[in-house]
């Protein structure tokens, strides 16, 4: 980051408390890896629309990463993380920060779990989004008159397990068991119907 010259310190408008001390992991509620929730509850997590959340899809901005709708009767399934960054881009939107700035700052977070993101603070002057891991980065994007708007992204999580808490998760290798079960039924089946075939010829 750069240094900036101290300068006259901006308003900021602050979305919930900077950096939260308890990690996701020892909170009530906490996510779960492999549940995944569908569109609509994903939807309403994130407080976006459906179009929004199919058009973010399609364009590759926020994928599922539970699964992926694949041909008919598949629905996509997000993760707990799928539906923090969502609400985070929600966020960022409302801000007036542009669908390519936001496309760019949500590359940068890459891969990192829930409980990384967790302890960012996301910054922006309407256009750059910048990350923040300690008051000092904050102080720093202050001065330089640079922050007008600042996301808690632990903020946004605590907000996502209370409204998950009430919603339907499903885990993504159900429907993969039921279809193994089904084939060994099927297999079992036609086993035992060649030995009742060898056994009366």
């Amino acid at each position: 980051m750069d240094a900036h010259e101290p300068g006259p310190t901006p308003s900021l408008n602050l979305q919930g408390s900077l950096f939260d001390d308890l990690p996701v992991a020892e909170r009530p509620g906490a996510y779960v890896e492999d549940v995944g929730y569908r569109g609509p509850t994903a939807c309403s997590a994130a407080g976006i629309t459906y179009r929004q959340l199919d058009y973010w899809a399609r364009t590759g901005l926020v994928e599922p990463t539970v699964r992926e709708a694949s041909g008919s009767g598949t629905q996509r399934l997000y993760s707990f993380r799928d539906i923090l960054v969502l609400r985070v881009v929600k966020k960022l939107l409302d801000a007036g920060v542009s669908l390519p700035n936001i496309r760019t700052a949500i590359a940068t977070l890459g891969s990192r779990g829930a409980e990384d993101l967790a302890q960012l603070t996301l910054i922006s002057d309407g256009t750059t989004v910048y990350e923040c891991t300690s008051t000092d980065e904050m102080v720093d994007l202050l001065q330089g008159g640079q922050a007008v708007f600042a996301i808690a992204v632990g903020r946004q999580v605590r907000d996502v397990e209370g409204t998950l808490a009430s919603l339907p998760g499903e885990r993504a290798h159900r429907e993969t068991e039921a279809a193994d079960e089904s084939g060994q039924v099927d297999q079992a089946d036609e086993l035992a119907s060649r030995r009742k075939r060898r056994t009366s010829a």
